[in-house]
């Protein structure tokens, strides 16, 4: 029998002591940080999607056998307008606030594309970023927000655009083995272009510039164009092998021109993404080394994918691992007003998740006939080279449902 001490110091300013069973083995040390949607009733209205609630930070503390649990609201802009107003004034994803009086979190709803979008909300509920001897609460917007691991204290709000020129990005950054911040955002028409950027941060700052932040000496690493100027494709996260970062271009993409006129319409900015079933899905492939693309153009058939599973190198080839769907309706089940008692009668899933393995040749015979299956592994994943020196890629399917 073990012992949870949960503590939530807005509402139990002593410990709340819970007897559970089994054992927790002594070893395991430390502060587990998480993070997630708390709240989405706000005085007399109510957010449209789960993913729309404000942020709540959650820790768990785990010593000599014992877990201690607290939890506190992310004190974001959002969540103060939000609070003194007494209802939503701060759009979300799936959730338009009208009217909107805090200018500093959603400036103007229209803007000329040539300079900005519409600014975005700072409730960063996904996902807890480390760098260096930092924390930060993330989401897929320009915004991160420091926090207290200990505490859970709300502490400065950060502007990935002030240092690298993005609108949006993954909530979903991965490290590399100097303790280095790999992540994607996308930057929207920015001098006439719409591009993803592959970004690096330190952990750390040199010592005569202790003050300054590690955001500073932010790096692009690569730049790659998209495909369509005012359609660049939604992306939740990447993949990343010891060489090479994996970024897929899907065809699940965001309507530019519907997105800047969203408020005037009345709209919400979900209602702003659309699949495009027609359309391929490109696999970009960045050499860590060199920083730069793999010049070889690999697609596969039209999928939505939110996450990666696993990445690695084997003989040449990149392996690695999704979980895909044949269309976007996963979204659609997470609006509120599907998420009742009848649930699983009312929400059926219009395209299962399905596990695919990729195998990508990236050493393969250049004068290999058109037509023929390039993988040399042992897979029943192909890539087939296409007569215009594409490759087709097909997984293998590990698992459906």
């Amino acid at each position: 029998m073990d012992t949870i001490f949960g503590r939530n110091k807005e509402e139990h300013p002593e410990p709340i002591k819970a007897e559970v069973q089994g054992q927790l083995p002594a070893w395991l040390q430390g502060t587990l940080l998480r993070n997630g949607p708390g709240m989405h009733t706000i005085g007399d209205t109510k957010y449209n999607h789960w993913f729309d609630g404000l942020a709540l930070l959650h820790s768990f503390t785990f010593k000599n056998g014992e877990v201690y649990y607290r939890s506190k609201y992310l004190r974001s802009d959002t969540y103060n307008c939000n609070i003194e107003a007494n209802r939503i004034v701060v759009s979300e994803f799936g959730t338009m606030a009208y009217p909107d009086p805090c200018k500093n979190i959603f400036a103007k709803a229209f803007s000329y594309l040539s300079h900005t979008i519409p600014e975005f909300t700072d409730n960063c509920l996904i996902n807890i970023m480390k760098t260096g001897d930092d924390f930060y609460a993330t989401s897929e917007t320009n915004f991160i927000r420091k926090i207290n691991p200990q505490t859970l204290e709300t502490l400065e709000k950060v502007d990935y655009n002030k240092y690298v020129a993005v609108n949006v990005a993954t909530s979903h950054p991965h490290y590399d083995s100097t303790g280095n911040i790999l992540n994607i955002g996308t930057s929207i028409v920015d001098k006439g272009k719409t591009k993803y950027l592959l970004f690096k941060i330190p952990p750390s700052v040199p010592e005569k510039e202790k003050k300054k932040s590690c955001f500073k000496h932010l790096e692009v690493v690569c730049s790659i164009p998209s495909r369509s100027l005012l359609h660049p494709s939604y992306y939740h996260s990447f993949g990343i092998t010891e060489n090479y970062i994996i970024f897929v271009e899907q065809p699940f993409k965001l309507d530019i021109l519907k997105m800047a006129t969203a408020y005037i319409r009345g709209v919400n900015w979900a209602s702003c993404l659309a699949f495009h079933k027609e359309d391929k899905t490109w696999f970009h492939f960045v050499d860590k080394r060199t920083k730069k693309e793999v010049s070889t153009k690999f697609y596969t058939d039209a999928l939505v994918l939110f996450h990666h599973i696993n990445a690695y190198e084997e003989d040449g080839h990149i392996i690695f691992d999704i979980i895909a769907y044949n269309d976007n309706s996963l979204y659609d089940m997470f609006y509120l007003k599907n998420l009742s008692k009848d649930f699983e009668e009312k929400n059926k899933l219009t395209s299962i998740p399905t596990y695919k393995r990729f195998v990508v040749p990236l050493q393969y015979n250049k004068d290999a006939e058109v037509g023929s299956n390039l993988v040399t592994i042992p897979s029943t994943a192909t890539a087939v080279k296409e007569k215009d020196g594409s490759i087709y890629c097909q997984p293998e399917i590990l698992c459906e449902g």
